[in-house]
């Protein structure tokens, strides 16, 4: 087993020295969270309802900074004698005059593999991107080149992902915009959405402690011109149905993350503050409000209802 993690730290730690960004997509704090946001083959992979929304403030105190939502739901089924997971996504993502929207099913196919379970994920969206031009403030309103009205577009968007677990370990691996999308935003404007490519890993590591255990996970992501890793490591506190855990996050050339949150009895409450490794002042960093909800459900196998009638004679 710590060989198969020692491979993997491994791969996931060349490409966490590559430093950049990606450009398009929304980068969250608390990505193993909303692991379907970047791998559609992450959905059911719990035998619960899993339901978590979002909510981050890009570059506090500047003026149109970045503010996203995100909505995600997902679950597992058992049919044809097989397991499977559902979901759908949500995301409104809002820079300055331009609103990128997703809405997206998601199917995953899910097989025991290895001793672990294997899950190949498909994903169908919708992107809709919107530019808000009466509201631009241009040197010269006559620029040919800058629109003055409100123009949209929109265009089918596809995502693939693979995803294995065993034990206390995963490890995934997804592309989204494979179709490389191209949203015509009136009749001379145009916005080519390239492919994005994701790799996440992570490891549960037991302490003498019962209660305490250490989460270390990384999420790699390029688009081919620019790249952007998260390194985190959370110390997670579980007692019965209550859980806390603080952590910190790493982006090299980019910020360092702070994390807190915890769940009581299926509700999810997490926080996160960014700061920024550049010239931008701490206090200009990003806030990030996570809440989810989780119920188990018992869909693979029902078994016989038994029913007891008792007479009194």
């Amino acid at each position: 087993m710590f060989r198969h993690l020692f491979i993997i730290i491994s791969a996931l730690a060349v490409l966490v020295c590559m430093p950049a960004r990606a450009q398009y997509d929304v980068a969250f704090s608390h990505y193993w969270d909303m692991e379907p946001y970047y791998n559609p083959a992450a959905v059911g992979k719990d035998t619960k309802l899993n339901v978590v929304g979002a909510y981050a403030l890009d570059f506090a105190g500047f003026e149109n900074n970045p503010r996203s939502m995100y909505l995600g739901a997902d679950m597992p089924l058992y049919a044809l004698k097989a397991y499977h997971g559902v979901g759908v996504s949500l995301l409104n993502d809002q820079i300055g005059l331009f609103t990128h929207q997703r809405m997206a099913l998601q199917y995953a196919y899910r097989h025991r593999l290895f001793g672990g379970r294997i899950a190949a994920g498909v994903q169908l969206g919708f992107i809709n991107e919107k530019f808000d031009g009466s509201k631009a403030d241009l040197e010269d309103p006559s620029d040919p080149a800058f629109t003055r009205s409100d123009i949209n577009g929109n265009a089918l968007d596809v995502a693939f992902g693979l995803y294995y677990t065993r034990g206390p370990w995963y490890v995934g691996v997804s592309a989204q915009h494979l179709n490389a999308p191209l949203v015509e935003l009136g009749e001379t404007n145009e916005l080519q959405v390239d492919p994005t490519y994701y790799l996440t890993g992570g490891y549960n590591i037991k302490l003498r402690n019962p209660f305490l255990t250490i989460h270390p996970s990384v999420l790699v992501r390029t688009d081919g011109s620019a790249y952007r890793a998260d390194v985190s490591t959370r110390v997670v506190y579980t007692n019965e149905k209550r859980m806390m855990y603080a952590g910190v996050s790493y982006s090299p050339t980019n910020s360092v993350t702070v994390l807190i949150g915890g769940r009581i009895k299926g509700i999810h409450l997490g926080y996160s503050y960014e700061m920024y490794t550049s010239a931008i002042q701490p206090g200009n960093g990003s806030h990030e409000l996570v809440v989810g909800y989780q119920t188990t459900l018992n869909l693979y196998k029902k078994g016989k209802n038994k029913h007891k009638s008792v007479r009194l004679l």
